[in-house]
């Protein structure tokens, strides 16, 4: 899986960062990706940060696509 984030909707919010430190690192106004290849043991988290982001601005790309 990668990790996507929309930096033209971001606004920082840092609730991926919460949902999953170890992928997103908040900074003054945006996200910071720290691992856009995250392992799949991650998935959990991230797809709660991408659920849980207000702004919509992360996605999801499965290796599949």
């Amino acid at each position: 899986m990668r990790v996507e984030v929309d930096l033209d909707i971001c606004q920082g919010h840092g609730m991926c960062e919460m949902e999953a430190p170890e992928v997103f690192e908040t900074q003054q106004d945006h996200v910071k990706i720290l691992n856009e290849y995250p392992d799949e043991s991650l998935r959990p988290q991230v797809e709660a940060a991408v659920r849980y982001c207000p702004t919509q601005a992360l996605r999801i790309i499965n290796d599949e696509e």
